[in-house]
């Protein structure tokens, strides 16, 4: 295992920690490229929960994948796209390494929880808007080709985490600004397959955001899987003693995010 940090090509105020697997000629016979997640923790564009990082990096790391934990701006810092500039130029630099680093290039899934989960949507489906791609400047292979979202937040309306709206938008409930950034509004037909996971108990970020990221899903034809769990509060990350969060029945999630991921990329340990 190697383990390093990076900032990905021209963007700053953030870092990515990178775990990529052991490699070597016999590997690159037997196996070639692995795919890799990119996870992306929550915590309503004010902070980054690091319940939400390595935990779940190392789960997917076991599960045979390079893995990387995007640090990225938060607070005034998250307006005017930031964020989603850092996720992108993400992407774009581990298809620029894919061949040092050994990651196959079409299978780079962005991981999300909560505001996370926001940010690893917005890739999903703003990736080809105007309004970003003129902050962005750039026309790099920016799309990811899985997105797994837990627990996140997507509408603007009033189901919303309303401070993650507020930070990321800059702009207050009722705005035209504020509404744009509703996730479910901007699903189109290439927007990746999605996995998705809630509680029906969340009081944070309510349930209505995953139900209706799927029904615009639905709509667009896009291939999705929607775990809807009876009970358990927000920000359970991998639902272990380790995040303060043991469920044994929510913790299922892990085991069916890995078993959708690898059938989407065709991988096996």
């Amino acid at each position: 295992m190697k383990v390093f940090e990076f900032i990905p090509e021209g963007v700053s105020d953030c870092k990515v920690t990178a775990w990529l697997h052991s490699h070597n000629e016999s590997q690159v016979l037997q196996r070639g490229k692995r795919p890799a997640v990119i996870i992306i923790p929550g915590g309503g564009y004010f902070g980054v929960s690091d319940r939400e990082a390595e935990p779940i990096a190392g789960k997917y790391f076991a599960a045979g994948y390079h893995t990387f934990v995007l640090y990225y701006s938060v607070k005034e810092k998250a307006r005017n796209f930031q964020p989603l500039c850092q996720l992108a130029s993400t992407v774009a630099h581990l298809r620029k390494y894919a061949d040092v680093w050994h990651v196959a290039e079409n299978q780079i899934a962005v991981c999300g929880f909560s505001a996370g989960g926001h940010l690893a949507a917005s890739l999903g489906t703003l990736y080809k808007e105007a309004k970003f791609l003129e902050v962005f400047g750039r026309e790099d292979h920016i799309r990811p080709d899985a997105m797994i979202l837990g627990y996140s937040v997507i509408t603007s309306d009033e189901f919303t985490h309303v401070g993650t709206i507020k930070h990321v938008s800059g702009e207050q409930p009722g705005s035209s600004g504020y509404a744009w950034f509703g996730l479910d509004q901007h699903v189109h037909k290439d927007t990746p397959p999605t996995f998705m996971w809630h509680t029906a108990q969340d009081e944070v970020v309510p349930v209505e955001n995953s139900l209706k990221m799927a029904a615009a899903l639905s709509a667009a034809k896009i291939p999705f899987e929607l775990h809807i769990l009876p009970e358990g509060p927000h920000g359970m990350s991998v639902c272990t003693k380790e995040v303060e969060s043991e469920d044994a029945y929510c913790a299922r999630w892990m085991d069916w995010s890995i078993a959708w991921l690898s059938k989407i990329f065709n991988f096996t340990l």
